[in-house]
């Protein structure tokens, strides 16, 4: 799934070719189609296809950024505002591209499912292989309620903080600490893979109970998490399956990595170990992490 970094790799490389750009066309694949007929929320979410082109159609994209994993576009027509927001799930991409067959990635050519036609020329084309992913178009962001819970970003400092008051809630003092810090309520934009290196990093054991750790060890915690997604967009984010960047190149952050899915520790050689957690499946060092 893209992460933080990931995300932020793709809305920097459409933000140049598709920021101030008209709408001038929205065409859904047939598997887009297919979903909404048979009432399921398939890519387009919130709205039926018809809605969504209206409320995107003619419209000029003034700005995209990146929230946590979310990229959002502000679209205006005339003096109407409304908000893209769109989440890659599992294996979702944006490509700015003059044609589909520009979009080098064989799954991603074959797996598009929403084109947006612009004002010069270019497609800026969402693809995803498993359509997880989804993109919602609304009024303000008050018409998405779970993405004004979203914790700050990891690098603004009232991140810290933030972080920290979690520990005296209940919901998370009795369950393992990785469970809490990939919630993006806890620290944004903190997925699966960055999780596990951070947890490396701190030497902390990712089933370890949250109430368990002290002051130094929850601190500690939030500055690699911090160092690892910071890691991860220096690096061009991690491909390690499908994803890839706007132009269809690759990350290299896989490179970089200590635990996930690597099969013995650089630190102390023994062999990594994985467990669920969470239904996520975590990777660690049982003898640098406990």
């Amino acid at each position: 799934m893209p992460e933080l970094p990931e995300v932020e790799h793709v809305t920097r490389g459409i933000r140049p070719f598709v920021q101030g750009q008209k709408i001038e066309d929205i065409i859904f694949s047939d598997k887009v189609i297919e979903g909404k007929n048979n009432q399921k929320e398939t890519i387009i979410k919130g709205l039926s296809l018809d809605t969504f082109k209206n409320f995107t159609k003619s419209y000029t994209i003034n700005n995209i950024e990146r929230r946590s994993k979310y990229i959002v576009f502000y679209i205006q027509n005339n003096s109407t505002q409304r908000i893209l927001i769109s989440h890659l799930g599992m294996a979702g991409g944006f490509f700015v591209v003059d044609d589909l067959d520009d979009i080098s990635a064989p799954n991603y050519r074959k797996h598009w499912h929403v084109i947006f036609k612009l004002d010069n020329d270019k497609l800026l084309v969402y693809s995803d292989i498993r359509r997880f992913g989804e993109i919602r178009n609304v009024a303000s962001f008050e018409g998405y309620p779970s993405f004004l819970e979203i914790a700050p970003e990891p690098f603004e400092k009232e991140a810290l903080p933030h972080y920290m008051s979690w520990f005296d809630k209940k919901l998370y003092q009795n369950k393992p600490i990785k469970q809490m810090i990939l919630d993006h309520r806890v620290i944004s934009g903190c997925g699966n893979i960055y999780a596990c290196e951070a947890l490396f990093r701190a030497g902390i054991h990712p089933a370890r109970i949250s109430k368990d750790l002290n002051h130094q060890e929850k601190e500690m915690l939030f500055y690699y998490v911090r160092e690892v997604l910071e890691a991860g967009i220096k690096y061009g984010g991690t491909s390690i399956s499908d994803y890839r960047h706007a132009d269809g190149s690759t990350g290299t952050m896989q490179q970089y990595l200590n635990v996930y899915k690597q099969k013995t520790c650089k630190v102390c050689g023994n062999d990594i170990e994985t467990q669920i957690i969470a239904t996520r499946n975590s990777h660690f060092c049982p003898v640098c992490q406990k």
